[in-house]
């Protein structure tokens, strides 16, 4: 179109914004991306205005509606005979902006809008969408002479004139693909609620991989003609939706229908309109930087990147957390059953059987050798695949039946027999037999401390053990690295160093009652963390056979997670096109 009429749709949308350019290098831009970028277009062209400048001519204003899609200013505009008229600018989806006009312009003036015309621009529309571009529609109308500016937005988005259409690119991110693939593949649907064109809406969720090659659309007037039965049934069957033309409403409408059907929802907002929707779900995300405040205090954690990848990592991030503390209870539930197995077997042989721990060893054990490498579990790195399995059901508890069974029935038990063998070891080779005395001045009471030597410092080494099998639950210690866990391992050496100090350190000895060890009593023990390690090793192979199956589709109703999001996250911001 020739520049004149260029200026002139330019002119009309850039009057018909309430954002402002940065005024120097530092300040920063504010308002919404969309109208950022049509006064980028209009300072570009040379006919933008200062907000002091279309505050002056500003004099009504009906902001956006997100019902009907539209937003427009009243302001005095100069005629061609330098007097001063009113003119309404109205700015908004095409396909309502489209119906109230009755003129259109054209580089000769402005004549009546035919049908053959309405078809030019509904197929320019649905072209530029189709290439993943957003589409407005520019209009105008002059208001007679000697009028009041009206009060009701009625009264002036009505026989508007087209200016024409304006397309933005917004393209996503390039690592927002790749972030729907690890969403898809930890068992995460991700559905789209935008204000954008459906057909618009369509070719983003393509590029990204939302949705496969033909996304499902529901455009807003679709989505009030379901009942509440029918939505929970398009939500609940495969596949993910993208809900075009939609209203806040719509987006609270949706979070609720994903957790009545029991998922995990997050969701995505910026908007004051959003808060509802954001405080309801499960996990709220407000945008940090083109978010409002209300939205940001409406939420659980706010993005200030605004980047959907950074969603993505925060799962995968939580899901290590998740797995670290499991990881710490599991080992401190593991040593429980050596220390308390000895006392039931005294308890239930009447004293024939010696304790083969005092109570300072105990506690020796619980606050010395036991506390750091519980902390340093922590820092454990995510275990592989953590992001290649479904979301967990919102009944699992962080402690789950699996989970004794293998601190008390596997390692634990296996612990309690390795050093209720390494005490009767030394007590038999020393003559012990059963309800023999070991008391002290009996004959046996130097190798019954040895004994508990043996005992105690074999539950230190079965810790070892457990330390490192506890750092996986499905795969291979190899898999993650023997040394990829420096504090771990820190902590491994202090525990080694503080047996070693209650054995040779005479103090000790009052302090603890252990004693010496001797070579073959130090080879008895050596194996003990090799042998629990390795017998849970094996135990996770031999799982990892059992579990062995096709991968299935990433993408279902059995899967109990769901994140909900606007366009925003997924790109930088709207650029003229």
């Amino acid at each position: 179109m020739p520049r004149s009429q260029t200026d002139l749709l330019v002119r009309s949308a850039a009057a018909c914004t309430n954002a402002e350019l940065p005024g120097n290098a530092t300040a920063e831009a504010k308002g919404d991306p969309t109208e950022l970028a049509l006064l980028e277009a209009a300072a570009a062209l040379g006919c933008s205005a200062t907000p002091d400048q279309r505050a002056q001519q500003r004099r009504n204003l009906f902001p956006f509606d997100s019902r009907i899609k539209l937003m427009t200013t009243v302001g005095e505009q100069q005629d061609g005979d330098d007097s001063t008229v009113l003119t309404a600018h109205t700015k908004g989806a095409p396909e309502e902006v489209l119906p109230r006009c009755t003129h259109l312009r054209h580089p000769d003036g402005a004549r009546p809008l035919t049908d053959d015309d309405r078809d030019v621009v509904t197929t320019a529309m649905n072209d530029y969408a189709e290439a993943g571009l957003r589409v407005l529609a520019v209009a105008a109308h002059r208001l007679p002479a000697g009028t009041q500016a009206p009060a009701r937005r009625e009264e002036v988005e009505l026989e508007l004139c087209l200016l024409g259409l304006i397309a933005m690119s917004d393209p996503p991110r390039p690592q927002v693909e790749t972030a729907i693939a690890r969403a898809h593949q930890a068992g995460i649907r991700v559905h789209v609620v935008t204000g954008d064109y459906g057909v618009t809406a369509a070719a983003i969720a393509r590029k990204v991989g939302i949705g496969d090659d033909r996304p499902h659309v529901v455009t807003g007037t679709e989505l009030d003609r379901l009942s509440e039965p029918e939505l929970d049934q398009l939500l609940a069957a495969e596949g993910e939706v993208v809900f075009a033309r939609s209203t806040p409403e719509a987006k609270l409408r949706i979070a609720d229908a994903l957790r009545a059907e029991g998922q995990v929802v997050a969701m995505t907002g910026d908007g004051v309109n959003d808060a509802p929707a954001l405080r309801r779900v499960d996990i709220g995300f407000a945008m940090g930087r083109s978010g409002t405040d209300v939205a940001r205090e409406a939420s659980t954690m706010v993005l200030t990147d605004d980047d959907f990848t950074t969603i993505v990592s925060a799962i995968a991030a939580g899901r290590r957390i998740y797995d670290n503390v499991r990881k710490f209870i599991l080992y401190i539930f593991a040593h429980a059953v050596p220390e308390v197995l000895p006392f039931l077997v005294f308890a239930l042989s009447g004293g024939a059987i010696p304790l083969p721990l005092t109570v300072m060893q105990i506690l020796a054990i619980d606050l010395g050798t036991d506390t750091l490498p519980a902390l340093a579990l922590s820092r454990e790195p995510a275990e592989p695949g953590a992001m290649q399995r479904p979301p967990r059901p919102r009944s699992q508890n962080v402690i789950t039946r699996s989970m004794l069974a293998r601190a008390w029935g596997f390692l634990g038990l296996i612990s309690a027999l390795l050093v209720r063998a390494g005490f009767f070891t030394v007590l038999i080779r020393a003559g012990w037999h059963l309800g023999d005395d070991v008391g002290t001045g009996s004959s046996l009471h130097h190798a019954y401390r040895q004994a508990t030597t043996v005992t105690w410092v074999g539950i230190v080494a079965c810790q070892l053990g457990t330390a490192m099998a506890v750092r996986t639950e499905h795969a291979a210690l190899r898999s993650v690295g023997l040394f990829t866990n420096k504090p771990l391992l820190a902590a491994l050496g202090f525990a080694m160093a503080f047996a070693a100090a209650g054995v040779y350190v005479p103090v000790a000895h009052t302090v603890l009652g252990t004693e010496t060890l001797s070579a073959s009593q130090w080879a008895l023990i050596t194996p003990f963390p090799f042998i629990v390690w390795g017998a849970d090793e094996l135990r996770r192979w031999y799982r990892r056979r059992l579990e062995a199956a096709p991968a299935s589709s990433a993408v279902g109703p059995d899967h109990t997670a769901a994140v909900v999001l606007r366009r925003t996250g997924l790109s930088d911001r709207w650029d003229r096109s």
